[in-house]
């Protein structure tokens, strides 16, 4: 059981949007195991808590989609110079 409750992993999700990416990431995954023992608690609103782990899985992915582009993007306007006009 987490001391962690459903309102603190609501403010911790909306506070990555401030954050570097490694630290929003930790923050993210840390309140993604917290949700996971969360889910045994017969006293935890198991909807919302449902509603909150689609949340943060779909701002992962968002992080995760975001830095595979701005890599992509980096190479496209940084050729080597065999592949400059």
């Amino acid at each position: 059981m987490t001391d962690t409750t459903l309102d603190d992993v609501e403010r911790n999700l909306g506070r990555v949007e401030d954050l570097e990416q490694e630290e929003a990431i930790s923050v993210l995954q840390t309140a993604k195991r917290d949700l996971e023992a969360m889910s045994t608690d017969g006293d935890v609103d198991e909807e919302r808590r449902q509603a909150l782990e689609d949340r943060l899985d779909q701002r992962l992915r968002e992080i995760e989609e975001r830095d595979a582009y701005d890599g992509n993007l980096g190479e496209a306007m940084n050729p080597e110079d065999h592949d400059a006009p």
